[in-house]
């Protein structure tokens, strides 16, 4: 098993927000695991890491195709600001097409979220993800500037 240990992440809550908000899950043997919610997680991994990325598009395709026969309002949400699948951004955006065009300020590549226009969309999610893979980079010169060595 795999543990990261972070002091400082960008764009995220402070710990005890993140606690507050934290999932609980409960393996078979009744040990129970308290994990940062999915949507902390999900900015926690915006990262210049390339390992990060393939596995946030896959937490976000699973928690999209587990949730969206009945999803809230809230989810719906989530899912247009971060799905990194454009054919499953497309999808989301063709169920909430009213919350699409409310969030296209925040997230202009949504305008792109129509099937005649997944392979443009599918290249702003690339650009979209190497503007947050600069912002990691950013963060962490800016850290390594400060303290003399490289923090995570």
């Amino acid at each position: 098993m795999r543990v990261d240990l972070m002091s400082k992440l960008r764009g995220v809550a402070e710990f005890k927000t993140l606690w507050n908000r934290r999932t609980t899950i409960t393996d078979m043997d009744g040990t129970s695991f308290d994990l940062m919610s999915l949507p902390d997680l999900v900015q926690a991994k915006k990262t210049q890491s390339s390992k990060d990325w393939p596995m946030l598009q896959r937490l976000l395709e699973a928690h999209y195709l587990s949730h969206r026969a009945s999803a809230t309002e809230e989810q719906q949400l989530f899912w247009l600001l971060e799905l990194r699948t454009a054919p499953l951004l497309i999808e989301a955006a063709k169920r909430s097409p009213e919350l699409k065009a409310h969030l296209l300020p925040q997230r202009p590549l949504l305008a792109l979220a129509e099937p005649a226009s997944q392979g443009e969309l599918e290249k702003a999610l690339d650009s979209e993800q190497n503007a947050e893979r600069e912002k990691d980079r950013h963060l962490l010169a800016t850290l390594k500037n400060r303290t003399g060595r490289a923090s995570s």
